[in-house]
């Protein structure tokens, strides 16, 4: 069972609700997003684009948006290297678009996740060179390519590195930390020392977005980019839809700037003009409708990573790129396919590890490590992650390649993954990663020692491993009207950083109850609050456990007469946030149950 912990935080919650017109509630759920302060607040609230930070703070990214201007004066070719995954193509996109409209001589490659694996590497390196590439331009990669980027160096091209991941670093032997920096030309990533950026939560294509900004702005002024004039806000608004979709992608923390972005980003994919975003859009059945942060994440953004997963990413930026309707359409329906496909897959090899697990001593492991030999490579870190919230605990889902063993792993909070890995670097051929998620590769002999070592070494007591839900106010659902369920719309956009608010509330009858869905995994109910309001209440989660919760506490008979005929006696607490269903024109409150207890 999870555990239950109510928000706390004090201010005059009151005041606030008059100041900005909303209900005292949504003040206090502000306040616990730690959002105080008049500025702060009318930000959080009504924050505009005109908020987000100034580029010319990211350190380097004046001298590199100086190198790609004289680059593309002097008709030098520039070779963009991006990643496989949603913010990779992103990055890469409005890269080679903002270059492209400014007459650069540009192309752009995507590695192959399983040829090239992630990042730079000697054989990129060697085709730019031999292709006669002057420049080489990273994103959403390169701030570990030391070695990789000063071979490009001694070769004479010149490295323009933009990233947004942790800087590797040496740890002394005083214990102190010595960043290990590429000698690239210009090295743009807010995460580097001496970088002044105020926010250093962007995703890679957010940081490519800013370098854009600066090399508009320079080439709009330049004899060569007068075809620019006036245009410049324009491929700007455009490519926000881009920098909002990897953002929420890359799961990026949906505060300060990322808000903004993605607030307005949103907007600026429901009316984009690229024909590939469109297309995307069109099969996925999400042509004119409002987007949220859940259509990105869960419909949208999966497809761009299955191609990535399952073939190659470079069709993703052919769809972003391509001028033709037709051929827009086509790459998204394949797009989607293999997306669908993906889909089996996933589910397949996450029944075979939960079944491993359970059937063998693993799941008496703090650290799980999760050896499937015959899982495609590119689905580990989907596994990890849907591993990792059923147990809540530390994963890694390792299989097997035809260089050794590679793997993803995805961690809890209390535990940092990345500083866990680097204590036996030794066993690894390959590792990197941060806090909550992390790569690997290895000798297939080094399995069992990896487990063995994480998991003496831990340090994890079982209090780490019952998920904590944070409930932003204790609330009668007598509370809720449909005016408020449309205020909590001003707190949007939900996600990473900026959870959708839940309440709880006591004593509250289960009348009765029918599963619904296709697959007969959704809960509805008729329940009752203990002043005998009554209001209709979905469940989306996991039916089985909530059965064996209610059969344990009640009885199986109960339950079954719950379904059959009503029930009176099932009585517990649960945790919900309320919205409002639509049917035939008509609206109707109904709570979404989150979680439950007696």
């Amino acid at each position: 069972m999870s555990k239950w912990m109510v928000s706390a935080k004090k201010a005059d919650f009151h005041a606030i609700a008059q100041k900005f017109q909303i209900d005292p509630v949504i003040a206090r759920i502000i306040r616990n997003r730690d959002i105080v302060g008049e500025e702060q607040i009318e930000r959080f609230l009504h924050g505009t684009l005109e908020l987000l930070h100034n580029p010319a703070e990211l350190k380097d990214a004046e001298a590199a948006a100086d190198i790609l201007c004289e680059k593309t004066e002097a008709g030098l070719p520039i070779r963009i290297i991006g990643d496989y995954d949603i913010d990779g193509v992103c990055s890469t996109y409005i890269l080679i678009s903002c270059l492209e409209q400014c007459g650069a001589v540009v192309d752009a490659v995507i590695p192959h996740r399983i040829q090239d694996g992630y990042g730079l590497n000697d054989k990129l390196i060697e085709e730019a060179h031999e292709a006669g590439i002057d420049t080489i331009l990273t994103c959403d990669n390169g701030i570990a390519a030391a070695n990789q980027i000063a071979y490009a160096k001694r070769l004479g091209m010149t490295v323009v590195v933009t990233d947004h991941h942790e800087v590797p670093y040496e740890v002394d032997s005083d214990g102190s930390r010595t960043e290990r920096l590429p000698e690239a030309d210009a090295v743009v990533d807010p995460k580097q020392s001496g970088c002044q950026y105020p926010y250093k939560g962007i995703c890679g294509a957010v940081v490519a977005y800013k370098l854009m900004q600066l090399y508009l702005g320079k080439m709009e002024r330049r004899p060569a980019g007068r075809a620019l004039l006036g245009r410049v806000q324009e491929i700007l608004q455009e490519l926000l839809a881009f920098a909002a979709f990897a953002t929420v992608g890359d799961v990026m923390e949906l505060t300060d700037e990322n808000r903004i972005i993605v607030k307005y980003g949103l907007r600026q994919i429901e009316q984009t003009r690229n024909p590939g975003l469109r297309a995307l859009m069109v099969v996925n059945g999400l042509q004119d409708k409002g987007l949220s942060v859940y259509h990105i994440g869960f419909v949208l953004g999966p497809c761009l990573n299955a191609t990535g997963r399952l073939d190659t990413a470079a069709r993703a930026l052919s769809m972003f790129c391509t001028k033709d309707w037709a051929q827009a359409v086509a790459i998204a329906g394949e797009l989607k396919e293999l997306n669908d496909s993906r889909k089996g897959m996933t589910l397949q090899e996450t029944d075979r590890a939960v079944e491993l697990i359970e059937s063998t001593n693993l799941k008496e492991d703090k650290v799980l490590v999760v050896y499937l030999p015959d899982c495609h490579e590119s689905l580990a870190g989907i596994i990890a992650g849907r591993i990792r919230e059923r147990y809540h605990k530390p994963v890694f889902v390792l299989t097997k390649t035809q260089e050794g063993v590679k793997g993803s792993g995805r961690s809890i909070d209390a535990y940092h993954m990345y500083d866990k890995m680097s204590e036996c670097k030794e066993l690894y051929t390959k590792y990197g990663g941060h806090k909550l998620a992390a790569g690997v590769s290895m000798p297939e002999e080094n399995v069992e020692a990896f487990s063995r070592y994480l998991n003496e070494h831990c340090m994890l007591s079982n209090e780490d491993f019952v998920e904590t839900i944070h409930i932003d106010v204790p609330m009668p659902m007598s509370y809720v009207t449909t005016d408020f369920v449309r205020q909590l719309s001003v707190l949007e956009p939900f996600g990473n950083g900026n959870p959708k608010p839940v309440f709880a509330q006591k004593q509250v009858r289960i009348l009765r109850g029918s599963i619904l869905g296709k697959n007969r995994n959704v809960g509805k109910y008729r329940v009752e609050d203990e002043k005998a309001g009554r209001y209709d209440m979905m469940y989306f989660g996991d039916l089985e456990s909530w059965h064996t919760f209610l059969s344990e506490h009640f009885g199986s008979q109960e339950v079954d007469r719950l379904y059959r005929e009503g029930s009176d006696k099932i009585c517990i607490s649960i945790i919900y946030y309320p919205d409002i269903n639509v049917y035939k024109g008509r609206e109707e409150l109904q709570m979404i149950m989150q979680d439950y207890s007696c």
